[in-house]
């Protein structure tokens, strides 16, 4: 097994490379490379169609993506990186957004970032790791296209790593924008079980158990969303948006997803189209929000998305039938 590694000179496991609070350990952090899909899959309409798919085509990417051989044009000069969430992958959060953005003119390109080796599900493992694992592929972006930087598109675990690999990692040199959907920049409580955990510290243990470690370690107030946040949530050289709902599931309160650095632009699902009710989960499944995630890729090119109803607790069926399908 081949092992990555920033700031360390042995190689071990993953798993051996974080003390029991999470943290990595000196400063090093090593990780597996980057898994990279490279079937094309067709768009779908939400997470339980994309997991259904996976079951037959688990190395399905988002159509047109990760061509190594696309080389960005004047109008769109930087290829645009995709992580997903977690307990994911490229193409469950990605399978509409993906093609939409190559469709635009975007080199894009999406790696599963984040398991365990032979996983068929991804965003689970020691979030540093995964940290550095994407910095890894956005070497090997870079390397390819020739590009002198990218841009990022991060959904709710991939917008922190991504961020953490920019802020933390000596990765502000190599993005110029960080779009972050359903981001939870200060950490989400997790159904108000966070407070409580907080008094109990046993109860991380059983939710490791019932979710996965990265779930766990992007609670509110977790050692990894405070080294994420320490000395400002931004830095110079990077324009940062950040788009999120009020009535996100998993992050309240929603204003956790706000950035309060400079450069970050905050947009609120809900002060643009009222009637919107998309939480957490739909985000990144819902036409309003893929446009703003263009808008925000684009902005010389931005084009008002189409305001329509969507009834709240839209596709967390779909999520939770998709983990258990």
């Amino acid at each position: 097994m081949v092992l990555g590694v920033i700031a360390g000179v042995t190689a071990m496991p993953v798993e051996a490379a974080a003390q029991p609070s999470g943290q990595p350990v000196a400063g090093t952090i090593f990780f597996l490379p980057p898994v990279v899909p490279t079937e094309p899959g067709p768009p779908q309409d939400g997470p339980l169609a994309a997991a259904n798919y996976l079951k037959l085509h688990p190395n399905a990417a988002p159509e047109g993506t990760n061509n190594f051989g696309c080389k960005p044009n004047a109008e769109h000069p930087r290829p645009v990186v995709l992580a997903h969430g977690t307990d994911s992958s490229a193409y469950s959060d990605f399978s509409v957004i993906g093609p939409q953005l190559v469709q635009a003119g975007f080199c894009v390109f999406a790696l599963n970032y984040g398991g365990k080796p032979g996983a068929k599900t991804f965003g689970t493992e020691d979030v540093w790791a995964s940290s550095a694992q994407i910095g890894a592929f956005v070497d090997q972006v870079l390397a390819a296209t020739g590009a002198a930087k990218v841009d990022m598109v991060g959904f709710s675990q991939g917008a922190s790593v991504t961020r953490y690999f920019i802020n933390k990692l000596d990765g502000a040199a190599k993005v110029d924008r960080w779009v972050g959907v359903a981001s939870p920049s200060y950490g989400g409580v997790m159904y108000g079980l966070v407070p409580v955990a907080q008094q109990v510290p046993a109860l991380y243990t059983v939710a490791e158990l019932f979710s996965s470690v990265a779930a766990v370690q992007q609670a509110a107030g977790s050692a990894f969303i405070s080294e994420l946040n320490a000395g400002g949530d931004t830095v110079p050289g990077v324009r940062y948006t950040t788009i999120g709902s009020r009535v996100d599931e998993m992050i309240q309160p929603f204003e956790n997803i706000a950035l309060r650095g400079a450069g970050a632009d905050n947009v609120v699902l809900q002060d643009l189209c009222a009637v919107n009710k998309t939480g957490h989960f739909h985000e990144v499944y819902d036409p309003y929000v893929q446009q703003l995630v263009r808008n925000a890729l684009d902005p010389e090119h931005a084009t008002a998305p189409s305001c329509v109803p969507v009834a709240l607790g839209t596709g967390i069926s779909e999520v939770v039938l998709a983990a258990h399908s």
